[in-house]
């Protein structure tokens, strides 16, 4: 599976003095499932083979706290190491958007999420005209990331084709019906990149949508080659048999669970019931302390397992700013603290990056490091078909990593082997 704009051999900037990173060796490596002494070398840009420390290059002197020693080993002997985070729902941050279809902006974007730790993004877009939609896809399809910017591995379309019941922070004036000719030009003019596309099955015509795109998908039917694009049940009114409907034919995600669907109720389970109980299906899940409840949280995890959440930030161009008045979509939002809200009161996103959300999950929502590693990690890359280059410290991954001090705040980043931070 290809990997976007990840290219095998991303450009470094000109002038560029990010130093290289010869290997990690760490007291606690993340091996996909738990934290182990190892010493991880880099080639290329990517990942060998972790070892054993024992196993692992001669000891050399490094800096007390931790730091690149001479053989351009980065010594961790305390905190943690994981892989670089990977966001497939985030809309912007440091007054950028995604939807603005402005290269310019994609490259700060890239730059801020690489400094947080997020080392591959998949951002989303919104609920607006074609020509607008077109503009963005375009930018994404010429964005190639400097030395020091975090990978885009693909696009997430959250929208338009949603329930005008449950739109949310989207702008309802531009809901329409899916529209498979209109999604195989945006595909087309982002150069494959879209991976997720959100709609509501409930919708007349979405049904057939589902079953063309999963269709289609499998046989390479879009912009010419195998793309992995998955269906995700999102902002939608749906009932379970729809929703289990939906998933026969081919969705296989969920777009941030509990938001913009109806609720779990044992009578009437709805979506959340139909896409917990298949194996084959990925649910997005905001764990900002503000959108979601943390028992709510822990029963996600319970009820989809450790390998089928992927934690999300759904992070607006509020992030990284503070409080006030912004754009979305072509409606206004407001910033108090940690909530953003719309005019009539409704959740507009977040302003969390997805490493303070994987920090929140563990610290104040009980999840444990492991699995909360995971969903922001390993979980999204495979739900987005990246997962053979992105999202595990493994042999031949992108050398992307994520030194954390014992609290859980970002001490250094990896990106493409080099210390950027």
């Amino acid at each position: 599976m290809d990997s976007g704009n990840a290219c095998d051999d991303c450009p470094v900037a000109a002038g560029d003095e990010a130093e290289t990173v010869g290997g990690i060796r760490g007291a606690a490596v993340f091996d996909g499932r738990r934290f182990v002494p190892a010493y991880v070398p880099i080639e290329g840009g990517r990942f060998l083979d972790p070892r054993p420390v024992d196993e692992g290059e001669p000891e050399t002197a490094g800096p007390d706290a931790g730091g690149l020693s001479t053989d351009a080993t980065l010594e961790v002997p305390d905190g943690f190491v994981i892989p670089g985070l990977v966001d497939i729902h985030f809309h912007g941050c440091m007054d950028r958007d995604f939807s603005d279809g402005d290269l310019a902006g994609l490259h700060e974007i890239a730059a801020f999420e690489a400094s947080q730790g997020v080392t591959a993004i998949c951002p989303a877009s919104m609920t607006l005209p074609t020509d607008v939609l077109d503009q963005a896809m375009r930018a994404a399809a010429r964005f190639v990331p400097a030395q020091g910017e975090s990978s885009l591995v693909g696009i997430n379309m959250e929208g338009p084709y949603i329930s005008p019941d449950k739109v949310g922070a989207q702008n309802p004036a531009y809901v329409r019906p899916a529209s498979l000719e209109e999604f195989a030009g945006l595909q087309e003019a982002s150069g494959g990149l879209i991976r997720l596309i959100d709609l509501a099955p409930e919708i007349p015509g979405n049904l057939d949508f589902v079953r063309e795109v999963a269709a289609g998908a499998a046989a390479g039917a879009f912009a010419g080659k195998q793309l992995g694009v998955r269906v995700s049940i999102a902002h939608t009114a749906t009932d379970y048999d729809c929703a289990a409907r939906a998933f026969e034919l081919g969705a296989r995600h969920m777009t941030h669970l509990y938001n913009a669907m109806p609720k779990l109720q044992h009578r009437a389970p709805g979506p959340i019931a139909a896409g917990a109980e298949r194996d084959d299906v990925s649910a997005e899940l905001i764990a900002d302390g503000v959108h979601v409840h943390p028992s709510m949280v822990r029963l996600a995890f319970n009820m989809f397992g450790a390998e089928r959440i992927c934690l999300i930030s759904d992070s607006l161009r509020a992030c990284g700013l503070g409080d006030g008045t912004y754009e979305l979509g072509g409606q206004l939002f407001t910033v108090a603290g940690p909530r953003a809200t719309i005019e009539n009161g409704s959740l507009a996103g977040s302003v969390s990056t997805l490493m303070q959300c994987m920090r929140t999950a563990v610290t104040k929502m009980g999840i444990p490091l492991e699995l909360a590693v995971r969903a922001a990690s390993a979980n999204p890359a495979r739900a987005i078909g990246v997962d053979a280059l992105h999202g595990s410290i493994a042999a031949g991954h992108v050398a992307d990593a994520v030194v954390l001090n014992r609290d859980l705040t970002v001490r250094h980043v990896v990106v493409r082997g080099r210390l950027v931070r």
